[in-house]
């Protein structure tokens, strides 16, 4: 119903955000790592949408990447997964680390989304594995797994989640280089900021 949203960004909170479109503000529920990534208040943003309508109640859900979108639904259509709880699976890594995990029937990744149990991981795995499909630009499991673990370090060093995962994520892909090399360049980088 509700594709896509382009407006003035009027409001972030820590679970939903307002964009204005045309004099109407509409409120977006958001995972935290959406939230981090949106622009500044009073700038200009674009967002995916999908609209959840329950009993009596419509919500609004807002992405920045339209492959977190699709995730988002494939989840939903899995029993007892909810918005809350698909949103908390995307802030668990990156959508192509996702796909992954569910492809490769992984579900020690999918536990650490809060309202995650085994059962549900479980569930989500064998509903989803064949209708998934990789996102362009998939890196190996190895190499998401030791991401992972860098991220770990760094937060456990006092950076926060999502810092760190963005600096991960921006460094770039080297087959040869170490787990230790990599950390050391994650916090080079953190260093500069």
């Amino acid at each position: 119903m509700i594709y896509s949203l382009s407006g003035k960004l009027i409001k972030k909170d820590t679970v939903f955000f307002v964009v204005e479109c045309g004099g109407v503000g509409y409120k977006l529920g958001a995972n935290k790592s959406t939230i981090a990534k949106l622009p500044k208040e009073n700038e200009e943003v674009f967002v995916f949408c999908f609209l959840y309508i329950r009993k009596e109640q419509m919500e609004l859900y807002g992405f920045l990447e339209e492959e977190s979108l699709k995730l988002f639904e494939l989840l939903k259509t899995v029993g007892g997964v909810g918005p809350k709880t698909a949103l908390g699976v995307l802030d668990v890594d990156t959508v192509p680390n996702l796909t992954a995990a569910i492809i490769e029937k992984r579900a020690d990744l999918l536990f650490r989304a809060s309202g995650i149990g085994k059962k549900t991981a479980e569930r989500i795995i064998l509903e989803l594995h064949n209708k998934i499909k990789l996102f362009e630009g998939h890196g190996e499991t190895k190499r998401a797994d030791q991401n992972r673990d860098i991220e770990d370090v760094l937060v456990d060093l006092g950076y926060s989640r999502y810092r760190a995962r963005a600096v991960v994520q921006s460094l770039p892909s080297n087959e040869e280089e170490t787990i230790e090399a990599r950390l050391k360049r994650a916090l080079l980088e953190l260093g500069k900021a």
